[in-house]
C-alpha cells in the first residue's frame, strides 16, 4: 500500500489540488491529512469539503491547532495576524463543515504507524517537533515505529538512537528506507505553506511494501493563492510567504 501524507494544509486549495494530483499519480491508495486543513489560506470551505470527501472513502485526517482554533477560539499563542485570519476563516465555514473539524482525533494509531499534527508526548499542547531533542521527545512518548506529524512546515526526517534523535535531510523524489531496526519520525513539509525557502507545495508518499518514504516538493500556482489571500482581505503577510517560500 502506498500512502499519501499531507500536513498544514491552510485552506489553500491550488497547493492541495496539485498535491492530490501528484500524489495519484504516485498510485497511492490511502490518504493521511496531518491537521491544519484551515486557516492563512483563502478557500477553507472548499478544502474542508475535499478532505471529508477523502475521509468518507477511507482516508484519515488529525485535528490541528488552526483546526481547533476555527471552531473554538484562537488560542493566545497566535500572532494577531493568524487570528485575524481565524476570525475570517470561521465566517467562512458552514455548519457541516465546523462539525466535521471538531469531530476530528488528536491523534490515529494505525498498525505500527502514529498520525498526529504536531508531537505525541503532548498533541493537544501543540509543541513543535522543531529539532533533534524534540524529536527524542516525541519518539520516547510512544510504542509506534513510526510517527508522522506536520505542524512544522518544513520536511524533516528523525529516527531514534542512544541519545538524541538522529536526523536525515531528505532528498526531493529520493525514496529513505526505514530500516526495521529502527523507530522514526516523518514531518512531511507543509502542503499549504512551506517555510522552509522553496514555494512549491510539500507532501510524502510512505510504501508499505517497501518500508520507504519519498518527500515530494510540487509546483503550483503559488501567486494565485497568493492573489487570492490579498482579494479575500486577509493579512497579506500569508501572501507573501507562499510567494517566498517562507
Amino acid at each position: 500500500m502506498r500512502i499519501a501524507l499531507l500536513a498544514d494544509l491552510h485552506a489553500n486549495r491550488e497547493a492541495t489540488e496539485a498535491c492530490l494530483a501528484a500524489l495519484e499519480r504516485e498510485r497511492c491508495t490511502r490518504h493521511v491529512f496531518l491537521g491544519d486543513l484551515v486557516g492563512y489560506g483563502a478557500d477553507p470551505g472548499w478544502v474542508v469539503d475535499t478532505v471529508r470527501t477523502h475521509v468518507e472513502q477511507g482516508a484519515i485526517a488529525v485535528f490541528g491547532n488552526h483546526d481547533q482554533a476555527a471552531v473554538e477560539a484562537p488560542s493566545e499563542r497566535m500572532v494577531p495576524e493568524a487570528r485575524e485570519a481565524i476570525a475570517w476563516t470561521q465566517g467562512q465555514l458552514d455548519q457541516a463543515q465546523a462539525a466535521f473539524l471538531r469531530a476530528l482525533p488528536l491523534q490515529v494509531e494505525d498498525e505500527d504507524r502514529l498520525y498526529v499534527h504536531a508531537n505525541a508526548w503532548a498533541p493537544a499542547d501543540w509543541g513543535y517537533v522543531s529539532g533533534r531533542a524534540a524529536a527524542t521527545r516525541s519518539l520516547e512518548a510512544t510504542a509506534q515505529r513510526l510517527t508522522f506529524c506536520g505542524h512544522e512546515h518544513r520536511p524533516a526526517l528523525y529516527y531514534a538512537q542512544p541519545g538524541p534523535a538522529g536526523h536525515f535531510e531528505p532528498v526531493p523524489g529520493q525514496p529513505v528506507p526505514l530500516r526495521g531496526s529502527r523507530r522514526w519520525l516523518a514531518i512531511p513539509g507543509a502542503c499549504g505553506q512551506p517555510r522552509d525557502g522553496d514555494p512549491a507545495a510539500a507532501c510524502a508518499v510512505y510504501d508499505t511494501e517497501e518500508g520507504s518514504l519519498t518527500f515530494l516538493r510540487v509546483p503550483y500556482d503559488h501567486e494565485r493563492a497568493a492573489a487570492k489571500i490579498v482579494a479575500a482581505g486577509l493579512p497579506e503577510l500569508f501572501a507573501q510567504r507562499l510567494l517566498a517560500g517562507g
